[in-house]
């Protein structure tokens, strides 16, 4: 039988990075400047060590005009997908659910 291959999941930083400023040709500076926050925190988020905040996302729906659920979903989605991988199996062994 074939193992089952997982990807990885994928942070919102790099779809942020990939998928918007490099094609528009945006650099960490400029995104930070433009949506009025500090370099360090564009910069974390695109080298997936920061996560996307409501106050990041609201910035980032109204600059690239997208909107800001899609960041928050992004984000919860990455964090759902990593936390099943980390404590996912340790809860299906020792939760049961609810009967009544």
């Amino acid at each position: 039988m074939a193992r089952k291959r997982v990807l990885e999941p994928i942070h919102p930083g790099e779809i942020l990075f990939e998928e918007f400023m490099k094609p528009m040709g945006i650099s960490i500076n400029r995104l930070a400047r433009d949506i009025q926050v500090s370099p360090g925190r564009i910069s974390s988020i695109v080298n997936g060590k920061r996560a996307i905040s409501a106050d990041t996302a609201l910035r980032l729906g109204k600059y690239l005009r997208t909107s800001s659920d899609l960041w928050i979903g992004l984000q919860g989605e990455f964090d759902l997908r990593v936390t099943k991988r980390t404590i996912g199996p340790e809860i299906e062994r020792c939760i049961q659910a609810y009967v009544a």
